[in-house]
């Protein structure tokens, strides 16, 4: 496995030299970064002689015009080449630009562009561990799905007791291992995702929608890419950042979203259609805003393309996984929704309990197969469900593989 590991500006940076040779003795090849800060806690000639690399330490080169033009761009060769962006020590300050956006050096540019898992292993001041900013921050990171290594409890360099030491690098290098290892089971498989609800306009300015808030299928979107999979993410209209790594395409109606489906079809290896798609839809929108009156108001509502039954049709050899939401007879629902829509799968979940389901982070579900298993997954958050859904995925893509062989 190829590892980028980005050293932050923090007494910690001498354990970094540690991290590079537990990674090493697993196996690993080792790219280091250093941001300009933790080169005055470490030279990168360290660095250099452990991983016989050259050390990256600066956006652009100083020592030719031609060297320059090359490294304004390696930001993104390094994202490429490596499968892992793991940061330690990491630094209140460079959690605050993964968090933000910002990128004004090596490092920070490089986590933008990389599309593979990341890991940051902050260390930092009790006080500075525990403010609301980073806080902030690390919940933003995790929902994007950066993994965290949290400090241990100790004696710090600042002469204080408390959270904010650098874990024992064989600690941090094991949490990388478990990251590259046993979650790359979709590598090579092409996933596409719907998500999110669909608005059908009953006039310029209203429309019918649902509560779908996107959660669980972009939850699944992220999870599919960390453990290797090529995804294309359609979505309704959501308040949700973009997996990394994920290829967006957006819609807001039931038919476009059923183009979109149909067009991005082809490449698909398995398709995972957890979007709450309108059954219903105005078929004559007028183009003024309609009035309000004193008199009842009706709709003339026409069906909505069965996406899921389409792509029943035309799934040929892949996978193809339905949800069901569903009130009431969910188990009995789910079954009929299989069979009639060809699904391979389907996940089940009631939609009319507090806090879990629509609008929620956390969520419970039924994993039905074909094969007559139920799978029971939490309630648990949305991205536990996810993988947990993920796993099954993978598991009957094994099965089928070793029956076609």
């Amino acid at each position: 496995m190829r590892v980028v590991l980005g050293v932050g500006g923090g007494i910690a940076a001498y354990k970094s030299a540690e991290l590079v040779r537990a990674l090493q003795q697993r196996g690993h090849r080792v790219q280091v970064v250093m941001t300009n800060a933790a080169q005055q806690f470490v030279q990168p000639l360290t660095f250099a002689a452990l991983t016989a690399q050259k050390v990256i330490t600066g956006l652009f080169s100083q020592e030719s015009p031609q060297d320059t033009l090359g490294s304004a761009v390696e930001h993104i060769a390094i994202a490429q080449e490596n499968d892992l962006l793991a940061v330690a020590p990491a630094t209140a300050d460079l959690l605050a630009k993964f968090a933000h956006g910002l990128a004004d050096d090596f490092l920070s540019t490089l986590y933008l562009a990389f599309t593979g898992p990341v890991l940051v292993a902050p260390a930092m001041n009790t006080a500075m561990w525990e403010h609301p900013a980073t806080i902030a921050n690390l919940n933003l990171l995790r929902e994007r799905g950066v993994s965290i290594v949290e400090p241990d409890a100790g004696w710090l360099a600042c002469g204080t007791m408390g959270a904010g030491r650098l874990p024992d690098p064989e600690q941090i290098a094991e949490a990388i291992d478990s990251m590259t290892a046993a979650r790359r089971d979709l590598e090579g498989e092409s996933i596409l995702i719907t998500a999110g609800p669909t608005q059908e306009p009953i006039d310029p300015v209203r429309y019918i929608s649902n509560r779908s808030s996107g959660k669980m299928g972009y939850a699944l979107a992220s999870e599919a890419v960390r453990r290797g999979a090529r995804v294309t993410l359609i979505s309704g209209p959501v308040d949700l950042p973009v997996p990394r790594g994920v290829d967006l395409v957006r819609i807001r109606t039931a038919r476009e979203m059923y183009d979109a489906v149909l067009a991005a079809l082809e490449p698909a290896t398995i398709i995972i259609k957890s979007a709450a798609v309108a059954d219903y839809y105005v078929a004559d929108v007028p183009k003024q805003k309609i009035k309000k009156t004193a008199t009842r108001f009706s709709l003339d509502l026409e069906p909505t393309p069965d996406i899921l039954a389409a792509v029943g049709e035309r799934k040929g050899d892949r996978l193809l996984i339905g949800f069901a939401a569903e009130t009431e007879n969910m188990i009995a629902e789910a079954r009929r929704k299989m069979v009639s829509k060809k699904c391979d799968m389907v996940v089940a979940n009631l939609v009319n309990r507090d806090g879990l389901g629509f609008e929620s982070d956390q969520n419970e579900v039924e994993i039905l197969t074909r094969a007559g298993q139920i799978v029971h997954a939490g309630p648990a958050g949305k991205k536990e469900i996810a993988a947990r859904i993920l796993d099954q995925v993978a598991r009957l893509r094994l099965a089928l593989q070793a029956v076609e062989a």
